[in-house]
């Protein structure tokens, strides 16, 4: 071979070296992406949260209330509820209920019908809602309270359904409502709302 020949031929086997090096360099760069993208997708798209179930704040409509001799009360509202939801797909819940209670005791429900909140968005449901203090017994400090303007309810619910992301993966999902009123008599209006 002459030392023309021989340094195309060197010439040749480089540049197909640096072809090679070109592809297995594109195709590890192309695999980091993939890998890069599934572990996006498994930690922030597939990590499926509870919703979050609660009660907002509401205006009284009607309050009528007793005296400490004689403690009573009945009262309605429309009451706010919310579900929001923090997944990447839609939730899909069952009809539930919500208890009010006072006391331990309770005092009236509220029934949250079957449907869904749709991906990062809150599904609002305005429920009308009744309460009385029949069921209450005469041991309770419902006199006290009412004596001091303020009466004392909790509001407790579980809604359960399913999370779907991606048309295909589906959870599982209970959330959980566990809400502290207190109630204002002389103003009828919401004294302080705390949620778990």
């Amino acid at each position: 071979m002459s030392k023309d020949n021989e340094s195309l031929h060197y010439m040749n086997e480089e540049a197909k070296r640096k072809k090679r090096m070109k592809w297995t360099i594109g195709i590890i760069a192309f695999v980091i992406f993939q890998v890069l993208v599934a572990v996006f997708f498994v930690l922030v798209i597939m990590k499926f949260k509870s919703p979050k179930f609660r009660v907002g704040e509401f205006n009284v409509q009607t309050l009528n209330v007793g005296n400490q001799a004689s403690p009573s009360f009945n009262m309605s509202f429309v009451a706010p509820i919310r579900v929001k939801n923090t997944n990447w797909g839609p939730f899909k819940y069952d009809a539930s209920t919500v208890s009010f209670t006072y006391g331990g005791v309770q005092v009236g429900q509220a029934t949250i019908p079957k449907s869904k909140a749709n991906f990062k968005s809150t599904k609002k449901i305005d429920v009308p809602v009744t309460l009385n203090s029949d069921a209450l017994p005469t041991s309770s400090n419902l006199g006290s309270e009412l004596s001091s303007g303020i009466i004392t309810l909790n509001s407790q619910g579980e809604l359960k359904g399913k999370v779907t992301v991606m048309f295909m993966f589906k959870k599982t999902k209970i959330s959980q409502m566990n809400c502290t009123i207190a109630i204002d008599t002389t103003t009828n209006a919401i004294h302080s709302l705390s949620c778990k």
